[in-house]
């Protein structure tokens, strides 16, 4: 909706560093990149162009969301399975371009419409640090229960 790039989220990522707040960076694919199995690739340009230039020190002040444009209020969600794999791919292209270490230490959230029903499942795949909150955040019994799947 925004004209968004992957050069102005790296802009707006170094410029959130620099004020001193904590940016979350949003990755994901669209259903057609997906459907044409590019996935893996569509993420490793856009982790490696939103995080041109970021340092490992600004690094450990960075959230990565993946989420997938598919499941953006649609209410379509990847499958555990399918944010697990996606979620170790970007830790795996961050230990490239960083280290293993700093890959380790970074958060890595899934936000492709988790939810109530899904969040126990999702946050128990290895490489899924947390959930990004839409829709599910505004009923609060429903917040809660995703609340307690994190707690775990």
């Amino acid at each position: 909706y925004f004209g968004e790039t992957d050069e102005t989220v790296n802009k707006r990522t170094k410029a959130a560093l620099a004020a001193g707040l904590k940016p979350i960076v949003c990755v994901g694919e669209l259903l057609w990149e997906r459907e044409c199995d590019i996935t893996e690739e569509v993420i490793a340009r856009q982790i490696k162009l939103d995080l041109f230039n970021v340092t490992a020190d600004e690094l450990k002040n960075i959230v990565i969301a993946y989420e997938p444009v598919w499941a953006i209020g649609t209410g379509k969600t990847a499958t555990a399975d399918q944010a697990e794999a996606v979620c170790a791919f970007i830790r795996a292209t961050i230990a490239k371009l960083y280290t293993q270490a700093d890959a380790d230490a970074v958060t890595i959230q899934y936000g492709g419409s988790m939810n109530d029903g899904n969040a126990d499942e999702l946050l128990s795949k290895t490489n899924v640090d947390g959930g990004l909150i839409g829709g599910a955040s505004l009923v609060a019994e429903k917040f809660a229960a995703i609340v307690k799947a994190a707690s775990k």
